[in-house]
């Protein structure tokens, strides 16, 4: 079993390496000591929780299915500006 090293597994997973660290918490790794190591399951894992397909555009995928109604935060609107003189009751 492989083990990766931070250089190796940005490398792998075409990221930069102090996203990796930045993000070290959230993401499958072994450590013994200070060392950090990645195993292949690992990066497969990292790729499956953070990979994410286009959903329009022509990168998208033909095969995907479009989006089921507007987005649900469609319906939202920006609150007044601060400076605002129209005060609400």
């Amino acid at each position: 079993m492989k083990r990766h090293t931070y250089p190796e597994a940005a490398e792998a997973l075409r990221v930069e390496e102090s996203w990796l660290r930045r993000h070290i918490k959230r993401l499958p790794h072994s450590k013994k000591g200070r060392v950090v190591t990645f195993t292949d399951a690992d990066l497969e894992r990292i790729d499956a929780l953070f990979h994410h397909e286009p959903e329009t555009g022509p990168l998208a995928s033909a095969a995907s299915a479009p989006a089921a109604g507007p987005h649900p935060l469609a319906s939202l609107r920006p609150l007044p500006s601060r400076g605002s003189t129209r005060r609400i009751a």
